[in-house]
């Protein structure tokens, strides 16, 4: 039974170089670059006004209040995506809006707010209030200096990420091509949701959970029909779902019971395991293997111990597949809020409910197939086998929504 680092470490080791494929930026949140990203130009482009206002020479308005204005003769007006010819001369100023191209002559800019048109003067204003140099100014390359390096190959690419490549004037980006994952339930006793159950039955939910974990990853997750228990069925739903994708993942039928069939149908269409069992709780069950550059991923069915192998050892290996660099969950600091213990000899993943104040608590009862108390819970923490945590203890929690 393997540690869960070493079992990491087998899987990530076998994960193929990332392919790389174009991605219009509108469709690229949540992809891994492939290349680093060098600023083509500066940002800003050029100076520019950070307030609607007038530009003028700081010196000509150093004196200038409320009781006694300073006048200025208006030579121009310079709007945001317009060129000016307009030069700032000692005592004037040009008209500008936010973003307008800073004029020749001028080094600082008053606001609207502190001017007020002179109705004695026509073309001319009133300033109201002084203005240090360079005030109220967006310099040249102040965010960005051309050539600098501003994303790294294995980057993903959020929200903020994609508004700063736009901003350089790029349409699309090199990230890595993202793998199809097959999911794959077992077991006789269930049924699709929105069928009548028999006695005996029940409506299978891991797929539905693990696809929205897929999509989080990064991954195409595609859902295959349900897998009676039989060697014969496991079998040809396995030939079918490595016929169409990258990786296929599976939810029960990796036990020792007589109805698990999902390692012997494995072998039997080429496959080779890597590995099984793995020294966590929940999911000890866990089997890896490989068919030629394809994964399979066969996780416990108990739904709490599907989601938490999944979490640990399947997502990391989705987004190296797509050349990300940080495959490891989010930790976040947080404070115990009550004792946790494990008294066990494996390495127990609990699950827990952080409140807004980063207190830590045990979401309830961690038998894995508690469904509810895992919907409750919103981390997990790691407990050494063999520990107590007091309250009050700092903890790491894993995040994964």
């Amino acid at each position: 039974m393997l540690e869960l680092e070493a079992a990491l470490t087998r899987i990530l080791d076998t994960i193929p170089s990332p392919l790389t494929e174009s991605v219009p930026l509108a469709e690229a949140r949540g992809r891994y670059l492939t290349e680093q990203i060098l600023a083509p130009i500066d940002l800003p482009i050029f100076d520019n006004s950070a307030m609607d206002g007038y530009a003028v020479r700081a010196s000509d308005v150093a004196t200038a209040t409320s009781a006694s204005p300073v006048r200025l003769r208006i030579v121009g007006r310079v709007a945001a995506g317009d060129s000016s010819e307009s030069r700032v001369a000692s005592g004037t100023c040009v008209r500008l809006f936010t973003g307008s191209p800073l004029p020749q002559g001028a080094d600082a800019v008053v606001m609207q707010e502190d001017t007020r048109i002179d109705t004695g003067n026509e073309g001319a204003i009133l300033v109201l209030d002084s203005a240090k140099p360079f005030e109220n100014i967006r310099f040249r390359g102040e965010d960005v200096k051309q050539g600098a390096r501003l994303l790294a190959a294995g980057d993903i690419l959020t929200a903020s990420r994609i508004c700063l490549v736009a901003a350089l004037g790029l349409r699309e980006t090199s990230a890595g091509r993202r793998p199809v994952v097959a999911l794959l339930a077992t077991g006789s006793e269930l049924r699709e949701p929105g069928q009548p159950l028999r006695p005996g039955q029940i409506y299978e939910s891991n797929r539905a959970g693990l696809a929205a974990l897929v999509r989080g990853a990064g991954a195409i997750p595609r859902i295959f029909a349900l897998v009676p228990d039989s060697l014969s069925s496991t079998r040809e739903a396995l030939e079918e779902a490595f016929s169409h994708c990258d990786v296929v993942v599976t939810s029960g039928g990796v036990s020792v019971g007589e109805m698990d069939f999902v390692k012997q149908a494995f072998e039997e269409i080429g496959g080779q395991q890597q590995f099984w069992r793995v020294a966590i709780k929940p999911g000890r069950p866990f089997v890896f293997g490989r068919l030629g550059k394809k994964l399979l991923f066969g996780l416990p069915g108990n739904p709490v111990s599907a989601l938490v192998t999944f979490l640990l050892l399947a997502r990391p290996a989705l987004i190296q597949w797509q050349g990300g660099v940080e495959v490891s969950l989010p930790r976040h600091p947080g404070v115990l809020g009550e004792p946790l213990s494990n008294p066990g000899e494996r390495r127990h993943f609990v699950r827990v409910r952080v409140d807004s104040d980063g207190q830590v608590f045990a979401a309830g009862v961690q038998a894995s197939h508690i469904l509810s108390l895992l919907a409750a819970a919103n981390g997990l923490v790691d407990v050494p086998p063999g520990s107590a945590l007091r309250a009050g203890t700092k903890v790491g929690v894993l995040r994964w929504d």
